[in-house]
């Protein structure tokens, strides 16, 4: 029987299985019998992998491959994929040089076409990637790892809507964080994880098509690997070699390669993206407890600070301000150091930078002043001293309130003098005024709470005006902001009287002269000190007419208070000479001198119980104030007075001049009682001699006398927790008898609660009398509606024709009145163009 006709696909069958076992004898003699079965282009492919695979690729062989690629672009994607089946099988059989000519091959490939199916090859392309970074091997790994940054650097002509590049971010990231026991290899698996994650960026981030890389499941793992590297290769200056020695190294350095791909990535961040950038490294800086240290910290925000775009700097700060909220009742260490990256990224970001919510972010910052100083004071962080409960350490909360007053100063450097001035408003609206808004602090402070409060709020506004530069004075120290402030410097607090005198140093000098008054002496020619004088303008003049009398009387007063010292004395001094320079006109000069002259007689005053040091201490000051005012007005006779007191005061009595006064150890005498004759300054004889020159004698020649205010005795409390009750006095301005006052009222705390009360009940029964009126005009029938209204008019009509009599009668005529027949006096109506006025009312 014959054998039946062999089946034609079963032999074809036959020659595909007979080409795979040949797939890699590549030799003339043994594949020429199947050459002619195979695709043109996968004969190509075999052609380019020669017999030894450390001969490298046949690159005759890879140029017609290119070419027929190229020729016809819809087999791109055989190609690939059959490379993609040939690298499989070589990666599985651990031929590894086989692998990197497969891998050369499909770079050169990728590197030429760009037609419309290099979608399809980059699939391929992609697969063969994972496959390598899947290995075990590190070579394979770092060879998958450079053939992706490649792809990445090419910009493809047609956009991909399905690639993924999930696997790869994860991958990559792991990378990032080898642990291999080989430092070399750990570093090489490190630098390609690095590179590959900065071409995953590359790769997605301008392409709104590919998968969003700003995702928080992509942002999670790229920036906490970004940062370990960071910090796992941190070195510092004086272990790191000269520049010419490290030039190579540096260049695979993971330290530099990671610094340069955060940078690369947070300067393509958006707007909207930036949150998603910097979220993972605030949760980064907390897992690893990084904030306590500082430095690195303050190192990641300064690169992120620098490499943003400068218009969304403000949603950095926004974010570090709100992660400080999240940790205010984490440890001081931890606050101060986001505090300390806080000041850091001010100082870096330009002006305006505080952005749209300016006043929300020195809110969070006095927020967090005043939460430290209440845990300082309870210690703890709620309020008890349960088992359990952290204990606060006093010493870094202090360093922490340091940190915020300096962080709060930083911030106002960088905004203009307009909002600058609204910042010092309402830091000035959360100092509690004793007696005004006690409420302010919580209950567990205490007076002891106030204090430090005031005391940290008031060195926050001399940080904010240090620098400050302004050309209206009204507008820079307007009364809302000036009037508190004023109350403060009559505390018996010696430290708040001290700042509040330099807060108002920082805000009157606009010319840097504060410094040239800072040593308080006898100088013979004041042109050493090189002080800048302007002209006084019409704005400064308003300043001084509306506010100048409450300046001199804080001086004088200030300089009466036993507890003032060195320092406060030379502040004092300072706010004079400022006011001479920066504020003067002829009537302010003429009020200084009376003022000088006044602080001369409270230091002769014996009614006034001063120490000795104070009493010399005034001395010191009218003299080196005089001898200031006398150059500055450059009036001779004035001078010559001057300068004759203070030659005798240096023979017969050198501790009334501030060389012997202002130094460690003061020389004083045990008492000051024969201070006379021509060691003091003669009203008279200053008025005689000015008044040549023409200033206003009337005025030099009254005694300035400060007036006291109900303000003066508010603010002499020590605490808010003295302020029992306010008596209330009201005085009948019109009566000629002064003695005559009416009966104090007493407001206690009863009083203010009725008053409350009283107020609610008028509302409530306002409220309840509109709602009757609306329910009887939705309700009643029509007839009572109008009856109502009707009478309602009859009533208005009766009040208006009163007023239109009192209005029409004629007034009293200046011809006098007539008697009726009755025996009553009645009004003579006289039209008024006959009515005799007298002259002075007439013009």
């Amino acid at each position: 029987m014959p054998l039946p006709a062999p089946d034609v696909p079963a032999s074809r069958r036959l020659a595909l299985d007979c080409r795979t076992l040949l797939d890699h004898r590549v030799g003339k003699g043994v594949c020429g019998c199947c050459g002619a079965l195979r695709p043109r282009y996968k004969r190509l492919v075999d052609n380019i992998f020669p017999e030894d695979p450390e001969d490298g690729l046949v690159k005759a062989n890879m140029e017609k491959l290119t070419f027929y690629a190229l020729s016809a672009p819809e087999k791109l994607d055989r190609i690939g994929a059959y490379l993609s089946e040939r690298l499989s099988r070589d990666v599985a059989r651990h031929r590894d040089g086989y692998v990197c000519i497969a891998m050369e091959a499909l770079d050169q490939l990728l590197m030429a076409c760009h037609c419309q199916s290099i979608n399809l090859f980059v699939e391929s392309f992609l697969k063969m990637v994972r496959k390598l970074l899947e290995s075990e091997k590190s070579s394979l790994q770092i060879l998958g790892t450079n053939s992706f940054v490649k792809f990445a650097n090419i910009e493809e002509d047609t956009p991909s809507y399905h690639r993924s590049y999930d696997f790869f971010v994860s991958r990559f990231s792991e990378m990032c964080h080898s642990s291999l026991e080989d430092p070399d290899i750990r570093t090489k698996i490190r630098i390609s994880g690095i590179k590959g994650l900065q071409g995953v960026v590359r790769k997605t981030v301008n392409d709104e098509l590919q998968a969003n890389i700003w995702d928080p499941q992509h942002m999670d793992k790229i920036v906490p690997s970004l940062l370990f590297n960071l910090q796992s290769g941190e070195r510092t200056e004086s272990r790191s070699p000269s520049p010419l020695q490290a030039s190579e190294k540096e260049k695979e350095s993971p330290v530099e390669l990671t610094e340069r791909c955060f940078r690369e990535l947070l300067g393509r961040a958006a707007y909207g993206n930036i949150k998603n950038a910097v979220t993972p490294v605030l949760m980064h800086l907390d897992n690893h407890s990084l904030w306590e240290g500082k430095t690195f910290a303050v190192r990641c925000f300064k690169i992120i600070m620098y490499s943003i775009q400068s218009q969304h700097s403000h949603l950095v700060i926004q974010q570090l301000l709100g992660h400080l909220d999240a940790n205010s009742k984490n440890s001081a260490t931890v606050r101060a150091g986001i505090v300390e990256v806080l000041l850091e990224a001010a100082a870096i970001a330009a002006s305006g930078s505080v952005g749209p919510t300016v006043l929300e972010v020195f809110n969070t910052l006095l927020r967090q002043l005043r939460l430290s100083v209440d845990y300082e004071l309870t210690g703890s962080y709620d309020g008890s001293t349960n088992i359990g409960t952290k204990i606060i350490k006093a010493h870094e909360e202090r360093q922490l309130q340091e940190a915020v007053i300096r962080t709060i100063g930083s911030f106002a450097n960088t905004l203009p003098t307009y909002q600058r001035s609204e910042v010092m408003l309402f830091i000035m609206g959360k100092i509690p005024v004793p007696g005004i808004h006690p409420a302010l602090l919580s209950s567990s402070s205490g007076p002891e709470g106030t204090r430090m409060i005031q005391v940290m709020l008031l060195k926050s506004l001399v940080q904010v005006t240090v620098g400050f530069q302004t050309t209206n004075m009204l507008t820079a120290l307007p009364s809302s902001f000036l009037e508190p402030l004023l109350s403060f410097s009559l505390t018996e607090d010696p430290e708040i009287r001290l700042l509040v005198v330099q807060i108002l140093l920082g805000v009157i000098d606009r010319h840097d002269n504060t410094p040239k008054f800072s040593n308080i002496s006898i100088i013979a020619d004041i042109s050493v000190l090189k002080l800048k004088v302007d002209k006084c303008s019409r704005q400064d003049n308003l300043f001084m007419k509306k506010h100048g009398q409450q300046l001199y009387r804080h001086i004088y007063l200030g300089c009466k208070e036993p507890s003032s010292g060195r320092q406060h004395y030379e502040s004092l001094f300072s706010l004079l000479g400022l006011l001479s320079v920066e504020l003067a006109n002829e009537e302010v000069v003429v009020d200084l001198i009376r003022l000088a002259l006044a602080l001369q007689d409270l230091a002769l005053s014996t009614d006034e119980a001063l120490p000795v040091y104070n009493r010399c201490a005034i001395h010191a000051i009218a003299a080196a104030y005089l001898n200031l005012i006398c150059q500055l007005t450059t009036v001779p006779a004035f001078c010559q007075h001057i300068h004759e007191v203070i030659e005798v005061r240096q023979k017969e009595s050198p501790y009334l001049l501030p060389e012997d006064v202002f130094i460690e150890n003061p020389k004083l005498l045990s008492s000051l009682d024969k201070v006379e004759g021509d060691v003091l300054f003669l009203q008279s004889k200053i008025t005689e001699v000015l008044g040549g020159s023409g200033y206003n004698t009337d005025r030099l020649a009254t005694p300035y006398v400060p007036q006291y205010t109900d303000e003066d005795r508010l603010s002499k409390r020590k605490s808010i927790g003295e302020t029992i009750s306010l008596q209330v006095e009201v005085e009948s301005r019109n009566s000629p008898e002064k003695e005559e006052r009416t009966p104090a009222e007493e407001i206690t705390f009863e009083t203010l609660k009725n008053a409350i009360v009283d107020s609610v009940g008028m509302e409530e029964q306002e409220r309840e009398r509109r709602r009757q009126v609306v329910e009887k005009f939705q309700k009643a029938p029509f007839e009572e509606i109008a009856a109502h209204c009707g009478a309602r008019a009859t009533l208005l009509q009766s009040k208006l024709n009163q007023i239109f009599e009192i209005t029409i009668r004629p007034p009293p005529s200046p011809s006098g009145n007539i008697s009726s027949g009755y025996g009553q006096s009645q009004s003579r109506s006289v039209p008024i163009y006959e009515m005799k006025f007298p002259d002075l009312c007439v013009y």
